[in-house]
């Protein structure tokens, strides 16, 4: 860790990070869910020169039954995804903005998406939103926690 990453605050969030809860809080209704079912999957990278990438997706997946996916089998493999990447700066205490760079689902290429986020000990906090849920424009509010991978 070099004095720039103390100062500039990225120290704590520089790691690699396994998903292991996608709750998701619909800003109208109240209604709790689990998007990516009890046991998702994802990986979260934070470098310490200021870059990230994402890959998330739902725990029980189901594999196309052949090496290349049918339309219908790609189509189910795509909704259940989410992955985008780009750099990252740390806004304050905790707070963060992702500046997307490419996207799973273009709408997100190019933009900024702001998050809050806590790290205790081995487990980082994200919370998104309330913003549109990019699968289903409603407005909701994205808590996911993960596990600093150490080995």
């Amino acid at each position: 860790m070099t004095d720039h990453d103390q100062t500039n605050g990225r120290a704590p969030i520089v790691s690699t990070w396994r998903l292991v809860s996608h709750k998701q809080e619909d800003m109208e209704t109240g209604e709790v869910t689990y998007p990516r079912g009890p046991n998702p999957r994802g990986l979260i990278t934070y470098t310490d020169d200021g870059r990230f990438s994402v890959l998330n997706v739902p725990g029980e997946r189901e594999a196309p039954k052949g090496l290349s996916p049918t339309d219908e089998e790609a189509l189910a493999l795509f909704k259940g995804l989410t992955a985008y990447a780009g750099h990252y700066s740390i806004t304050g205490p905790d707070t963060l903005i992702h500046h997307t760079e490419i996207a799973w689902n273009e709408a997100w290429a190019n933009t900024d998406q702001p998050r809050r986020f806590k790290v205790e000990n081995d487990t980082l906090t994200l919370i998104a939103g309330p913003s549109n849920n990019p699968w289903d424009g409603r407005v909701v509010r994205a808590t996911l926690t993960w596990k600093r991978i150490t080995v």
